[in-house]
């Protein structure tokens, strides 16, 4: 069964994609990334010397700090900037600038639904184009869950709000990796049939959570083949 959405897309289609590196002149790497109507910049600055309390002085730093669009931070926030932090040490190869502190600036420029999904997808290109080492990249996603009990991908800010439950996805993505192939696999398995980062608002069943990890997957190749487009 179709489902109706006010822009006209399939429950599966995306929102066209934008992206843009090296947008800012003073930061060592930038990227502007857009989903239909949500646009995120986020900003790479560093790697300086020395490491914030705290952290491990063996290994690189990072650290995040979201703007939103106006007013000021509140627990959302500071919950996307936990997210983002974890998702970057889990893709960045730690132990290349030890005792290092990297900061990563997030700037919310128009909020129309899939906000942290996007600022991900921005992230990742902004530490591409700063030449911070990876291990691989990362894809994200939101996933919606409706009354009725289908699947949508990448909401607007309306369908967010009229959702029953919606999720937030981040897969790896080998497209650029320092790491040899076989490093790529965990358990003889491709290493993009993983789950770097998961969170969910609203009430799911398991059930439907697995339909959304499934549905999610399987839409995160267009993402990765439109990184590999605009990484070359």
């Amino acid at each position: 069964m179709e489902i109706d959405r006010k822009d006209g897309r399939t429950a599966n289609q995306l929102r066209p994609l934008i992206c843009a590196r090296n947008v800012l002149n003073r930061a060592h790497g930038s990227a502007s990334w857009s989903q239909g109507e949500t646009k995120v910049l986020a900003a790479v600055y560093g790697p300086k010397a020395g490491t914030n309390k705290n952290e491990n002085p063996e290994k690189a730093c990072f650290e995040v700090f979201w703007k939103p669009k106006t007013g000021q931070i509140g627990k959302a926030e500071k919950e996307y900037e936990m997210i983002l932090k974890k998702t970057v040490q889990s893709i960045c190869v730690l132990n290349v600038h030890p005792n290092t502190t990297t900061s990563i600036i997030i700037q919310v420029v128009n909020d129309d639904g899939a906000l942290l999904p996007c600022a991900i997808n921005a992230l990742c290109a902004a530490l591409v184009d700063a030449g911070i080492p990876l291990k691989h990249l990362a894809v994200a996603i939101c996933c919606c869950l409706t009354e009725s009990g289908h699947i949508l991908l990448d909401p607007s800010k309306l369908e967010e709000q009229r959702m029953t439950a919606f999720v937030y996805l981040v897969f790896p993505n080998s497209t650029l990796s320092v790491l040899p192939e076989e490093a790529l696999k965990v358990r003889g398995e491709p290493m993009e049939h993983g789950l770097i980062t998961s969170s969910t608002h609203g009430v799911m069943s398991v059930d439907d959570y697995i339909r959304c990890l499934e549905r999610g997957r399987a839409a995160t190749s267009k993402l990765s083949d439109f990184f590999r487009r605009n990484l070359q």
